[in-house]
Parts: C-alpha cells; sequence; structure tokens
C-alpha cells in the first residue's frame, strides 16, 4: 500500500515541480495571442473554458491504455509503477507539454507540419504517412474494442455497435469541436475518473494486500523480460506517441501560454494516476501474477476490467465502470479519427469552414476505419502498439532538434529519446510481427541503434536561433 501512495506522491511531485522546470526551458509569452484567439474559425479553432479543455485533453490521450496496458503490465508485478511513475514524469509529461507548445507556437498545425520546418518536405511526406496509418489503426482498434464490451454487456450484435461507433466517430470528426467534444466529453471524463477512484475505493475496504509479491523483480509466469516489452505494452499511462496527435487539438482551443502545463502536462500526469490504480487493481485482485494472466488468456483486458469492477462495486457499478472505459476508449477513437481530418486539411491547405469538403473528406476518413475494422484485431493492437512508440521516439527527436536549434536545454528529450529508440528497435527485431531475433541479439541491436542516432544527431548542424 505504501508503494501504491509513494507512486501517487512522485507523480505529482512531477507535476508541481519538474513540469516547471520544462516550461522555464520552453518560455512562455502570457501575452501573445494564442491561435484560438487569433485564427478563431468556429470550427477547430474555438476558444474554451480551461476545466473543459482539460478534461477533454485527458480523454482525448487516454483511450484504453492506461487501463487495457496497465493490466497487461501488471502481469510483471509491481516493477511496472516504475515505468508508470518515471515515464510519465520525465518522458509522457514532456512529450505531451512540448507537442502541445510547439502547436501553439506554429499556428495550432500538427507535428506533421512541423516537421516539413525542420527537415524539409521529404521526410514531411515520410512522416505524414507514418502519422496517417498510426491514426487510422489506433482509430479502428478503439472502435472494434468498445463495440465487443457493448455486445457483450448488452447480449446484442457486434456489428450493430461497430456501425453505431463509427456512425459516433462520424459525427465527432465532422461538427465544430465545442459542439460534441466541448459538451459531452468533459462528463464523460468525470464519469471515468468518479468509477476509477470508486473502484479504488472498494479495494481499500476489501482488506486485500496491494501488492501481495513485493517486489521489483520480474514475476512474469512465462519470464517474457521486461525490455523491451514493459515499455511498448504500457503506453498511455508513461509515454505515448499517440498523444502528440491530439495535442494540436486543444492547441487551437487554448486561451493562454501559461495554461500549457495543466492542460498538457497535468493531463498526463492524470493519466498515469489512472494507470497506477489499473495495475494496482489487477496486481491485488488476482492475488499473483499467473492468475492474472490466466485471466487475461481466458476472458481478455475486457474481462478482467468487468470481473474487478463487479466484484467491488456490484452489477450496477460494474456497468457503470464498464461503461466509463467504453466511453474513454470511444472518445479517444474518435478524437484519432478528427486529428486525420485536421492533419489532410492542413496538408491540403483546405478551409475549415467549406461543410461540403469537410464532410467528403470525413466520409473518406471514416470509410478506410470500416474497413480496416473487418482485419484481425489481435493483429491491429501488436502493430498499433509498436508503432505507437515508435511515433513516441519520432517525436522526440523531433523535439530535441528543435530545442538544439533555438539553443535551449535539449537533454530533457535526448535522453527520452534514446531510451524510446532502443525500446523500438530492440522490440522489432526481436517480436514475431518483426525479425523474431533472441532477446540479447535484438536488445543489442536496439541499443547500438540508438548510439549510432546519438552520434547522427551530434554530426548534423543545426542552425542557431539568431
Amino acid at each position: 500500500m505504501i508503494l501504491f501512495f509513494v507512486s501517487i506522491l512522485l507523480l505529482l511531485l512531477g507535476y508541481f515541480v519538474y513540469s516547471k522546470v520544462v516550461e522555464k526551458i520552453w518560455g512562455i509569452d502570457p501575452n501573445r495571442p494564442t491561435p484560438a484567439i487569433k485564427y478563431a474559425d468556429g470550427v477547430d479553432f474555438v476558444k474554451m473554458p480551461l476545466w473543459r479543455i482539460f478534461l477533454i485533453q485527458f480523454l482525448n490521450i487516454a483511450g484504453l491504455g492506461p487501463v487495457f496496458g496497465a493490466i497487461l503490465g501488471a502481469i510483471y508485478g509491481p516493477v511496472a509503477l516504475l515505468w508508470i511513475v518515471f515515464g510519465c514524469i520525465f518522458a509522457g509529461g514532456v512529450h505531451d507539454y512540448l507537442t502541445g507548445m510547439i502547436s501553439l507556437k506554429y499556428k495550432g498545425k500538427s507535428i506533421v507540419y512541423i516537421t516539413e520546418k525542420l527537415f524539409g518536405k521529404h521526410f514531411k511526406t515520410l512522416f505524414l504517412i507514418f502519422y496517417l496509418t498510426l491514426l487510422l489503426l489506433l482509430g479502428t482498434v478503439f472502435a472494434v474494442n468498445p463495440a465487443k464490451m457493448l455486445a457483450d454487456l448488452s447480449h446484442s450484435p457486434l456489428n450493430f455497435w461497430i456501425i453505431a461507433v463509427f456512425t459516433y466517430y462520424f459525427l465527432t470528426t465532422l461538427m465544430p469541436i465545442d459542439k460534441i467534444m466541448g459538451k459531452i466529453y468533459p462528463y464523460f471524463a468525470i464519469l471515468l475518473l468518479v468509477m476509477t477512484i470508486s473502484v479504488m475505493v472498494m479495494l481499500f475496504k476489501s482488506g486485500l494486500p496491494f501488492y501481495p509479491q513485493m517486489t521489483f523483480t520480474n514475476l512474469h509466469p512465462e519470464h517474457a523480460g521486461i525490455f523491451p516489452i514493459l515499455f511498448i505494452t504500457i503506453a498511455c499511462g508513461a509515454i505515448s506517441g499517440f498523444h502528440a496527435t491530439q495535442s494540436p487539438l486543444m492547441a487551437r482551443c487554448l486561451p493562454n501560454e501559461r495554461d500549457g502545463r495543466i492542460i498538457f502536462y497535468g493531463a498526463m500526469v492524470t493519466e498515469g494516476i489512472i494507470a497506477l490504480i489499473w495495475a494496482t487493481l489487477a496486481i491485488a485482485f488476482f492475488h499473483n501474477t499467473s492468475n492474472l494472466l490466466t485471466e487475461i488468456q481466458s476472458s481478455g483486458q475486457g474481462g478482467v476490467v468487468s470481473l474487478i469492477s463487479t466484484s467491488l462495486l456490484g452489477k450496477i457499478g460494474g456497468a457503470l465502470t464498464i461503461l466509463s472505459i467504453v466511453a474513454l476508449s470511444i472518445t479517444s477513437g474518435g478524437s484519432a479519427f478528427r486529428s486525420i481530418r485536421l492533419t489532410v486539411t492542413d496538408f491540403l491547405n483546405l478551409k475549415n469552414q467549406n461543410n461540403f469538403k469537410r464532410l467528403l473528406l470525413s466520409a473518406i476518413i471514416l470509410s478506410c476505419g470500416v474497413i480496416l475494422s473487418r482485419l484481425n484485431y489481435t493483429t491491429l493492437w501488436q502493430y498499433f502498439g509498436w508503432a505507437n512508440q515508435a511515433l513516441s521516439a519520432l517525436v522526440l527527436w523531433t523535439l530535441t532538434y528543435y530545442l538544439r536549434k533555438k539553443s535551449k536545454f535539449y537533454f530533457i528529450t535526448l535522453i527520452p529519446a534514446l531510451f524510446m529508440t532502443a525500446v523500438v528497435v530492440s522490440y522489432i527485431f526481436q517480436d514475431k510481427i518483426g525479425f523474431n531475433l533472441s532477446p540479447i541479439h535484438s536488445n543489442i541491436i536496439g541499443v547500438v541503434s540508438a548510439l549510432i542516432l546519438l552520434i547522427v544527431f551530434y554530426l548534423v548542424k543545426g542552425k542557431k536561433k539568431k
């Protein structure tokens, strides 16, 4: 139990102390008009109250990651909490804050646009393809999974719920941001927070030991290696490349630059707390990692969530918890497809106010998602997991290059960039979806690749700020 409270305390200290360091390194100007004010269009650039922006940002970035990923990561034991805490503070929080603030600086544009300014059009095109592919994978995954949960909960056909989810996605992608996302998302976020805290309170009352096997050694029953798999498994809650795609949405609604710390870094810390809670619930409820793995293999993470929440809160409370997680997934999926529309709109220089073009573009994007939803879900999730963390590494390198170019202290992004590079390269060489090499060989390749990129980084001279 002490480990849980220490972990929460460290995350809070990360927000109140380290985020201020990051903010100071970046440098803000509270008197500079934000894109929400300079480019207000009533569709995507809409100034909103701070509390709404925070809850929308939190819901957008979270998805299923801080729940499903944390449950999978809990198979390794309490060591998963270390990654959540330190990953969130020194990698995820920095990544989210800087992607939000650099978007503010560049007219609310996405990281794709910024890569063109830094590296040229050819790199931008490659980055755009990777970026849009990731968003399509994520949006589809976050449609199929909640559809399955709703079908199980209501005992109704799966296809009905898939159609319903994609219909909602279409409206979210098309409508002005303050109509659906601005009005509904904050209340979904409140429901999620209330139900997650409720489950945790009932765990306290149950008297179950939080960490029956209190050790930071690897407790995976099948002895799967911690590196690099754990760092791919737990993304949202520690660091996730997907968050870089969401920051521009709220950067276009932010009233003032000084609000960036609470919106971008604060939402990341909140997500880290959610991940801590669900990792702890999974470890405590099943008593040991063998029981947890057996349940995951039997009923999946959705089944684990259902069993824990129903057992601790009863049928009604369990149903509300499941619905809050379904909302978490659907809202992130909807914002993923909206991010695709914004990115393509910027790329093609389209006008947001043109309703027909917005309608046509939204229809094309959602059609691609519907086609992908017919593929094998497990395969989609595996490729998304790797692509997600690969994007985080790419974004961290981009931010590092930008900070160095502006003569700012760039080690706050360089160190996590090196680590995440080693993780994603090792994983793709080790896993079956990649080259299926032995752990020792793939890990060596990962570390060497990170060192080579470090050398290249120092060989490429960036233009310094005049």
